[in-house]
């Protein structure tokens, strides 16, 4: 029996160079008509395509004659022509790119388009994307008090527009999903900048937030935070009364935590109570005002710098006697120091000698 010649168009197929078009393919082709609604594209060997007009680019720049990037949608409609996006295209080839940024972990710079209480919003090849507050490095970061969000939101406007190194933190090109990390980015600088930095070291920096426990200080793209205990050798309430946003300010290394810095503002000078101290020795009979009543004892202010304790077990031989009654806030009396402890920075006083003191003294 002789065997047929002629071939099925499966064999033609599968003997031609042609690959048939599939979904998702990204190919070139030559605009053959441009209407109202529709755009039919020449694909050479692959045949002809239609693109609808609501997935054109700029339709007003378009020409009969242009050779255009599409991608396809239907590889064959019910009329054997293939249905085509140019948008889509766009869209496909910049998925490539960000992929390739994302696998080579490469650092880019972005600009932000917009802005949003949780971070900002961002495009690259043509996909959006997201750039959260919590992947701002310390330079951007928008400290402020209380989490105030309108405030946050405007910290963050203020970015738009401004180029911001970031390295691909996460993509999901199934979920449309794309994350930025600026930390990320200058992971590697802060790495080398930290291993120059010592404790005891003086850096200088601004203070980009003041807060009820502290203030934090940009150094360099390094944050550091000075703790309010930090701030003055004076008792701080408010930190605010200190330091204020914008400040320029020089302040010690005091620990380095994994990517803060913990800085001291009061140890750049000398400490007052260790100065003042100096004239306080045990056995002295010395004047002081009466600052804090408390179940324990009261707190006495010997010198602007310098506060001590007397303890109620120093206040009267009388156990039913009331501290509140026998003292009053901000009146002065005369106290005997019991000891002077420089280490813990501590001074002991005692009332009820004193009183001793005084009646052996009229004897």
């Amino acid at each position: 029996m002789v065997k047929s010649s002629v071939l099925t168009m499966d064999e033609l197929l599968a003997t031609s160079d042609v690959k048939v078009l599939a979904t998702g393919d990204v190919l070139e082709g030559v605009i053959t008509s441009i209407k109202k609604n529709e755009m039919w594209v020449d694909l050479g060997a692959k045949g002809t395509g239609v693109v609808l007009r609501r997935e054109m680019n700029h339709v007003s720049d378009l020409s009969v004659g242009e050779t255009i990037t599409v991608s396809v949608i239907d590889p064959e409609m019910d009329e054997g022509n293939a249905l085509l996006s140019m948008k889509r295209a766009v869209k496909d080839r910049g998925w490539d790119e960000v992929q390739r940024v994302f696998d080579e972990q490469e650092v880019i710079s972005i600009t932000a388009y917009d802005a949003n209480r949780g971070g900002l919003l961002v495009e690259l090849e043509g996909i959006r994307g997201f750039l959260p507050v919590s992947q701002l490095a310390a330079g951007h970061y928008p400290r402020v008090g209380g989490a105030d969000k309108d405030e946050i939101l405007h910290k963050l406007n203020a970015l738009i527009n401004q180029p911001i190194r970031v390295r691909i933190l996460d993509l999901s090109r199934k979920d449309n999903k794309l994350i930025f990390s600026e930390k990320e980015a200058v992971k590697g600088d802060m790495r080398n900048r930290f291993s120059e930095l010592k404790i005891g070291d003086v850096v200088e920096g601004t203070v980009t937030g003041v807060i009820d426990f502290g203030a934090f200080i940009n150094i360099d793209g390094i944050e550091g935070l000075i703790h309010i205990s930090e701030i003055s050798w004076e008792r701080v309430d408010n930190p605010r009364n200190y330091i204020k946003v914008g400040d320029v300010i020089k302040a010690k290394i005091i620990a380095i935590d994994k990517d803060r810095l913990s800085l001291s503002l009061k140890q750049m000078t000398e400490d007052p109570w260790m100065v003042e101290v100096k004239k306080f020795n045990q056995g002295d009979v010395v004047e002081g005002k009466v600052t804090r009543i408390t179940p324990f004892g009261a707190f006495v202010q010997l010198s602007p710098s310098v506060e001590a304790l007397v303890h109620v077990s120093e206040m009267s031989d009388d156990e039913d006697f009331d501290p509140e009654k026998l003292f009053q806030v901000n009146e002065k009396k005369q106290f005997k120091v019991l000891e002077v402890d420089l280490e813990n920075r501590k001074i002991a006083l005692s009332l009820k000698d004193t009183k001793a003191k005084k009646k052996s003294v009229k004897k």
